[in-house]
Order: C-alpha cells, then sequence, then structure tokens
C-alpha cells in the first residue's frame, strides 16, 4: 500500500476544475501545471469532479479522463479523492469501480436525484458506493441547496456505521448541522468545511480540514489558515481567515466553476471556459475576482 493509501485525511482538499478543450477532452497539460502548482503549494490532497469540478456536466467518459489525469499527474504524492455522482445506484457503482481501477484514493460520494429520494433509499445509495469502493475511504457529500435528497442527521448516524465511510463534506451554510453530525457521530465520522462555512470555525468544533473550490486559487493562503487552526492559533487563524473570506462570499455570488476557472485564467492556467449551457464571468465579475486575489496576495 502506497502512503496516499494510508489512512488519515485532513487538511486542504482543492476541488480540482475540469480543464477541457473545444471538443471536450481533457487538457492534460494544463490539470499537470495546475497540479504541480498545489502539491508545490502543500495542499493535503485533490478532489477532482466536485462541484467547481462539472461533474453534473460531464459525461462518464469525461469524468473517468478527468481522474485518469489528475492521479496520473499527482503520481501518488497525495491522496485523490474523486467524485462520483449519479441518479442511478447502479452506475454510480459502476463510476466507483472505475475510479478504483484507475487508481483513486478515496472517493467522494454524491447523490443526484431528479425525484426525491427516501431515507432508505439514500442509505442504501452511499452503502452501495461504499462497497464498491474495495476498502477505500468514503467522503459523503451533501448538498441541500443543490441536492432534492438531502441526508438527514440518522442517515449520517447509519451511514457512519459502514467501516469505510470516515468522512462528510457538508455543504449547507448551517455550522451548527455539523457540530450536531459530530456530537451524534463522535469519531466515527470527520468533517470537512465546504466553501459555504468559514473553515476557521469549522476547524475550531472539531473539523479535520477543507475540501473547495477556492482552495483551487488560494491554496497557500488556505494551508496556513489550516496550520494555524491545527496549532490552536484562533487569532491568528482569524487574521488569516477574515481577508480569505471575501473569495468564498464571490465564489457563492457567481457560478461556482465559472469562478474559480476565471481566477485560474487571470493566474496563467488557461482551463477553459465552464462547460455550456453555463457562462464564463463578465467583465465586472472578474473586475471584483481580480481585485480580491490582489488583495489577499494571490495574483
Amino acid at each position: 500500500m502506497s502512503a496516499s493509501r494510508e489512512p488519515g485525511f485532513h487538511g486542504v482538499f482543492p476541488y480540482l476544475v475540469s480543464p477541457l478543450d473545444a471538443a471536450g477532452g481533457v487538457r492534460e497539460g494544463v490539470m499537470v501545471a495546475l497540479v504541480e502548482r498545489l502539491i508545490a503549494a502543500g495542499v493535503h490532497g485533490l478532489a477532482p469532479l466536485g462541484s467547481t469540478g462539472e461533474f453534473a456536466y460531464l459525461s462518464n467518459d469525461q469524468r473517468l479522463a478527468v481522474a485518469r489525469a489528475v492521479i496520473r499527474a499527482a503520481k501518488g504524492r497525495v491522496p485523490v479523492v474523486p467524485g462520483v455522482a449519479s441518479t442511478s445506484t447502479a452506475d454510480a457503482v459502476a463510476q466507483t469501480r472505475a475510479m478504483v481501477a484507475a487508481g483513486a484514493d478515496g472517493i467522494l460520494a454524491i447523490l443526484d436525484a431528479y425525484f426525491p429520494v427516501g431515507e432508505a433509499g439514500v442509505a442504501a445509495y452511499f452503502t452501495a458506493i461504499a462497497e464498491a469502493a474495495e476498502g477505500l475511504p468514503v467522503v459523503l457529500y451533501t448538498n441541500p441547496n443543490f441536492q432534492r435528497s438531502d441526508l438527514t442527521l440518522p442517515v449520517i448516524d447509519r451511514l457512519s456505521r459502514v467501516p469505510n465511510i470516515r468522512y462528510i463534506k457538508d455543504a449547507s451554510s448551517n455550522t451548527g448541522r455539523l457540530l450536531s453530525i459530530l456530537n451524534r457521530c463522535g469519531d466515527r465520522i470527520e468533517v470537512f468545511a465546504a466553501s459555504a462555512h468559514i473553515p476557521a470555525c469549522v476547524m475550531m468544533i472539531g473539523g479535520v480540514g477543507w475540501m473547495a473550490g477556492p482552495a483551487c486559487i488560494v491554496p497557500e493562503q488556505s494551508i496556513a489558515l489550516y496550520e494555524a487552526a491545527r496549532a490552536g492559533d484562533w487569532e491568528r487563524a482569524m487574521d488569516l481567515q477574515r481577508p480569505l473570506w471575501r473569495i468564498n462570499e464571490l465564489f457563492a455570488r457567481y457560478s461556482l466553476a465559472a469562478c474559480i476557472k476565471a481566477a485560474l485564467e487571470l493566474q496563467g492556467f488557461e482551463v477553459g471556459d465552464p462547460v455550456a449551457p453555463q457562462t464564463p464571468l463578465d467583465a465586472v465579475a472578474r473586475g471584483e475576482l481580480a481585485q480580491a486575489l490582489g488583495a489577499i496576495g494571490a495574483l
């Protein structure tokens, strides 16, 4: 087992964009450059095919191509935890098996739903992914702002008892819900902050890190914040958090992938436009983003 497959995900896991060319293929050179930049900055892992990775707009072939490109670029230096998402349990299981075969170090499990799904169906979906992951760690992803069928506290409690479901990234923006999860599940499951939460606050209540798109464009600042929180230096953590929160605010205001792709373009990475029918940021939004990045030394 490689070092990257040892247990204990923690720290800063940027949600990677999916840089595609006009034909829909992965811009592998751009992906390699981005991965190198992030690993050099000291990130603790990489999460392709999250919301910022536009998973909902990609075919399964494109998703697998993105994951393979990141895994090749990472070269085992940090864990790669790609997203798996579907409205169908069978398809989610097939995706998971493909990601495992490609060399993933864990699975970020997402439930798409057209019709609402009851608690039993939600639990069964994530359990099936965990079984297909062949013992690799599974991170539950929940975002009630986008999902028709959320993970309730009883379902999270139930899933925390599946041996390899060990983490959750909750993007509800309700930090009290995170504390409820920690109180209810104890050490069976660990919590990552999302961009909808204030990372310093999540780590203060027991979170283990930050999985979010903005970490793609401000990795050094994100890592400094994490290190301050891990050291219990909350005064320094908040000094770092206050200016960094502006990036989160813009991320929430504008289309997720469009915002991060625009920022990366400003930083010199030719990641391309968001997948249609999404649209790129306009000049005004790009100006706001450039100003915010410049203010924290990220541009």
